[in-house]
Parts: structure tokens; sequence; C-alpha cells
């Protein structure tokens, strides 16, 4: 990666210093996210579904948490609440000092804009942009923006960037996608099964980049999966069933997207 590129997207507020390839989670007085005794509830008729129940969880700055979990085990809706797109039924979710749970819509707006790069299944591209043009949407939303091209060379899609969505394969889209996440230099980067609609190769091609804007940038990311064989890209893994954690994982040696496999 061009120096210039590294040292574009530590300007601001973004963490310096490079961690080595096996580094540890560093750790910090006061943890990046925390989510105490939460629980979600969503009401079908007569019928009331949790979809969280009692959920205490900490991430912390510089961290790599894949979540797992199969269909219907909360982890979407877990994705949802960090990301600042719904509020917690009962319970707390702190970014820092600051409780999600009792922001005003504004200010949740605010969080979304300026801390949080969202990455989704289906890439959500506008298909009448170019790759430059919708990482440029995404420009327009911050003070201190990475200028497109640069947040597409980052990804290696810079001979791509007058392309539009139907002249690019699914990986090409999802680095797309990815480009438009990380040009608003956010301080979590949010991935919804952003392996889910691609094969193998590109696939190790994505988590690589994930990998790189944790171990490089600094970016904490938090990617959700049900996929098992994800799991120890991470720092940590956990896995959710019924809306509960049931098991926590530290992986102290990561392994490489590239040693990915199922």
């Amino acid at each position: 990666m061009a120096m210039k590129f590294v040292a574009a997207l530590r300007r601001g507020t973004r963490p310096s210093g490079n961690q080595s390839m096996h580094a540890p989670v560093v750790r910090s007085r006061t943890s990046l996210l925390r989510l105490e005794d939460v629980s979600r509830v969503f009401g079908m008729g007569e019928v009331e579904v949790r979809a969280l129940a009692d959920v205490n969880l900490t991430v912390e700055s510089r961290e790599f948490l894949v979540v797992l979990g199969p269909s219907g085990s909360g982890k979407s809706t877990l994705l949802n609440l960090i990301g600042g797109m719904d509020r917690p039924t009962t319970g707390h979710v702190w970014h820092y000092d600051d409780d999600l749970a009792v922001m005003s819509d504004e200010q949740l707006t605010d969080y979304r804009r300026l801390k949080v790069g969202f990455i989704f299944q289906f890439y959500n591209l506008v298909p009448t942009l170019t790759a430059y043009e919708n990482v440029q949407v995404a420009t327009e939303l911050v003070s201190d923006p990475l200028p497109p091209w640069e947040a597409l060379q980052m990804v290696g899609m810079a001979d791509r960037v007058e392309h539009f969505p139907s002249q690019l394969s699914g990986g090409e889209q999802q680095r797309v996608a990815i480009a438009r996440a990380l040009a608003k230099r956010p301080e979590i980067i949010l991935a919804d099964e952003p392996t889910g609609a691609l094969d193998l190769q590109m696939a190790r091609h994505v988590l690589s980049i994930l990998q790189d804007l944790n171990r490089e940038h600094g970016m904490t990311v938090i990617l959700i999966t049900h996929n098992a064989g994800i799991a120890k890209v991470g720092t940590r893994d956990i896995r959710l069933a019924s809306g509960r954690i049931t098991e926590v994982r530290v992986n102290e040696r990561p392994i490489l997207a590239s040693e990915v496999t199922w």
C-alpha cells in the first residue's frame, strides 16, 4: 500500500502506528463499545419475539470481532443496535460514555454518519452511478473524507472507477462497497455477511481487505456471518443462539484471509 494512502487514512483521530500480524488487542480504560443487559423484543400481533436476551458484550478499539450464528440467532439485530439503526427494548449500548439507547434521532444520525461504516451482503450500490460516484456519495456526509479515488485504490479498484455496478463482478461490487464505507474514515466497520454472496476466492479477497483495515489502519471491525470457516480471521469470535451469547473465543493467532476455507 502506497504510503500516501496510509498517511491519508491516519489523519484526524485515526489511531497511529502499525500493528504486527498477530498483535494483541489494545485495551483502554474505556471500551469502545459496551452492551449491558441488552434485550430486543419485536411485537408481531399478539406474539412477542425476543431477538436478543440480556446480552453483555464489550468491544475494544482496534479489535476484529466475528459474530457467528444461524439465521434467527440475533446477529443482525445485534449489528443494528451497535450501528445505531435500532434501539434496545431494555439495557444500554455504550459508545465510550455515550448511551445510544437514549440518544435522540438526530444524535443517532450523527453517530451513524461520523462513526460507522456499513458493509452489506448485497452491496447496495446505486446502479446508475459509477464506482467513483458511489463512493463519492458517502464522502459528502463527512467533513474530512478520503478522496473517492484513494478509497478505491486501497481496495484494488483504481482501474474500475468509471464502471457501473452492472459492469462489475460480485467481488468487485463488494470492494466498491468497502471503499464507500472506509471513505468516511469511520471508527467502526460493521460488515453484515459481506462474503455471503461470494465464492471462496472472492470471499478471501474481501476478508483480506477487512484484515488490512483492522491491522494496518486501526479500524475496529465487527463482522457477522453464519459461516464458521470465517471465525478465526478475527481477534475474537462469539457465538449467538436464540438471542444469547453462548460462547466466546479469543484467537491469539488469527489466520490469514488466504487460509480461510469451507
